[in-house]
């Protein structure tokens, strides 16, 4: 940077300063958005009745790149990690069982990475989504175990979510 013309830095520090000011989390899913409902929620494209839900908005673009989700998000805000003090109540779960009732959805497919934390959380939505009648379905595991969603290849995600599984055939 300090060989570079200083217009160069002088427009990434615009661009950093105008991301900052303009993104923000879609009110809907909490994924990132220049607008208040993000283009995913705002597509009529989608099928709305159908929520995946992941741990980060980092996510929701690596199974965007696949092209096989055709359905909407909800970005948890992380997972739960009893050792580094997250628990469910400081994830978006609360909000997402909000949608659930608000917006007659019929299927939650959960796409979390293959760790402990990942598993975690997915047995735990499980459990606490059940009182819905809901069809709740999980990535297939073509994700290595230990390995992190947004690391995964196109076609390894992709293939897993067209792949899925319902919840609780895997060991669960």
């Amino acid at each position: 940077m300090l060989r570079s013309d200083a217009e160069i830095s002088r427009d990434l520090s615009v661009s950093l300063a105008r991301l900052r000011s303009e993104m923000k989390y879609c009110v809907r899913c909490s994924n990132m958005s220049d607008e208040d409902l993000c283009r995913i929620c705002s597509s009529s494209s989608r099928r709305q009745g159908l929520i995946c839900v992941v741990a980060d908005f980092r996510d929701v673009m690596a199974i965007e790149q696949t092209r096989q989700f055709a359905g909407t998000y909800h970005v948890l805000g992380g997972l739960i990690s009893p050792m580094d003090g997250v628990g469910p109540e400081k994830l978006r779960i609360d909000e997402l069982v909000g949608r659930i009732v608000d917006e007659q959805i019929h299927e939650i497919l959960i796409a979390l990475s293959a760790t402990m934390e990942g598993d975690t959380t997915a047995f735990y939505l499980a459990k606490r989504l059940e009182p819905y009648q809901l069809t709740i379905s999980i990535i297939s595991r073509g994700i290595a175990i230990g390995g992190e969603l947004e690391y995964a290849d196109e076609l390894t995600l992709g293939r897993s979510i067209q792949h899925r599984v319902p919840f609780g055939s895997q060991g669960y």
